[in-house]
């Protein structure tokens, strides 16, 4: 790597400030943090202001926010994200560190459909891969997604589906009925997490948690399959949690600066 430019440094330093969640700042407050020379400080700032990085705040003289540059940049940035590709790169990540089958997959009407998926290094069967669409209320994943719909949305979503017939089922333990599947996905909005035992696959459970986007909303889910052969209490709750980190990782792959 070529030598850095000390002026260039500095001036992402300034504007790195703003991350840590303030809204503005004054040149003495941006000197004494970055320790700089007071000159510097008003060199970089002028600089960064004539390129719309910055802009003064016209309610309080002498200090700044981030200007509508920044902005355009980050969209820019945000136009570009693939949530395929990042979410099989968080997958491999997340199956390097359990073992198991992990997934990352979207909502569509009353489905889902799988966008990532990463295989076990155990031998088992799976009825998923990329690409392929499932009912969203036999999975984790589509139960996760169900759950952060409003009532309204959710509400419609189900409304297209024959009044007194059961829910198709890809189980026996499948949910087939509209208000058994309510309760879960109410259990799911407590637990931040979703649960899915032999619902989708005889053989398998699964624990599945939210990725959002950038705005805050839920945009996929990304779930860890385990054969029921090695599922317990223990390993469920473990679970849980590395998928939320894993999910919480790609939720920032895509601009989300939030708390779950």
């Amino acid at each position: 790597m070529g030598r850095l430019v000390p002026a260039v440094a500095r001036a992402f330093d300034i504007l790195e400030l703003f991350l840590q969640g303030e809204e503005t700042f004054s040149a003495p407050e941006i000197t004494r943090r970055l320790q700089l020379p007071r000159t510097t400080t008003h060199e970089l700032l002028s600089t960064l202001t004539a390129r719309c990085y910055l802009a003064p705040v016209p309610e309080q003289p002498g200090r700044y926010r981030l200007g509508v540059r920044t902005y355009q940049l980050g969209s820019r940035y945000a136009e570009q994200l693939d949530l395929a590709a990042e979410g099989q790169a968080v997958a491999r990540e997340v199956a390097e560190t359990c073992g198991e089958t992990v997934h990352v997959a979207v909502l569509e009407d009353t489905d889902v459909i799988y966008i990532a998926k990463v295989d076990s290094t155990h031998a088992v069967r799976m009825v998923s891969a990329a690409g392929r669409r499932l009912p969203a209320h036999c999975t984790a994943v589509g139960k996760m997604l169900l759950a952060a719909l409003p009532e309204a949305e959710l509400d419609a979503r189900l409304a297209g589906h024959p009044e007194g017939r059961p829910l198709a089922a890809l189980t026996p333990d499948s949910i087939t009925e509209p208000d058994a599947l309510r309760a879960a996905l109410a259990e799911t909005r407590t637990r931040g997490t979703a649960v899915e035992h032999r619902e989708s696959n005889p053989d398998v459970s699964c624990v599945a948690a939210p990725v959002r986007d950038r705005a805050g909303r839920v945009v996929a889910a990304l779930s860890i399959s385990v054969p029921v052969i090695r599922w317990t209490e223990e390993r469920e709750t473990e679970l849980a949690a590395l998928a939320a980190k894993g999910a919480d990782d790609l939720s920032v792959r895509l601009g989300h600066r939030g708390v779950r």
